[in-house]
């Protein structure tokens, strides 16, 4: 079977608390980026220091109606109760959720791009974004080229991250030559590769999108 999807809906219950084995404490936080323009209603999700651009990340299967919708992250502030408060907190992106509909989720599915096939997939195995900027993103799928800006460490991505001493965000991102937008974060404890799941409503309408960054340990991983 692929990899089961967790309790996403704690993940964004601010206040929720989790362990890890360590002792460590993690305490998580909302926090909003803004509302995501989707002139197109395809979503792509990718770690945008990579691929933005490049013309390398498919768009998910499942569209949603074009419009704008709001982008929040799971922020994860991590402490030791046995230790003093460091000067600066620990964060980490927990998950960042594009929300289509606040309504309730009911059932999860795996996002795919075209191509991809769960029966595939061995035990646990998933389908997600490779990470090699530490930053992961949601853009619309027609925004992909209209960034001319960002490239390498130049432009407003690069100077969002920087102008906040790299702090994992999230952060709403607009081309100035374009005003199409984008919405970026920081991948959890880095690089790797992360799903990203489809949440829908009782009557099958799509809720959100939220991509996992592996900061909150599931069953029996602590």
């Amino acid at each position: 079977m692929p990899m089961s999807p967790r309790d996403y809906t704690r993940y964004f219950t601010p206040g929720h608390t989790f362990a890890y084995e360590t002792g460590t404490i993690g305490t998580i936080d909302v926090r909003p980026a803004g509302e995501l323009s989707l002139p197109s209603g395809r979503v792509v999700a990718c770690d945008p220091f990579v691929a933005l651009g490049a013309g390398e990340s498919e768009p998910f299967t499942v569209a949603v109606e074009p419009g704008r919708y709001r982008v929040e992250a799971a922020v994860a502030t991590l402490a030791d109760p046995d230790e003093p408060a460091p000067d600066t907190p620990h964060l980490r992106v927990a998950a960042a959720r594009l929300v289509i509909r606040d309504e309730p989720v009911a059932t999860w599915e795996h996002a795919l791009q075209p191509g991809q096939d769960l029966a595939e997939l061995s035990d646990d195995e998933f389908y997600g974004y490779g990470v090699d900027a530490g930053t992961g993103c949601f853009y619309d799928a027609e925004s992909d080229g209209a960034f001319p800006e960002c490239e390498g460490d130049e432009g407003p991505l690069w100077d969002a991250f920087e102008e906040h001493d790299h702090a994992p965000g999230p952060y709403l991102i607009t081309s100035p030559s374009t005003g199409h937008t984008l919405a970026a974060f920081g991948s959890g404890w880095g690089d790797g590769a992360y799903p990203t799941w489809i949440g829908r409503t009782r009557t099958g309408d799509v809720a959100c999108f939220v991509t996992d960054f592996f900061v909150i340990p599931g069953e029996g991983e602590a």
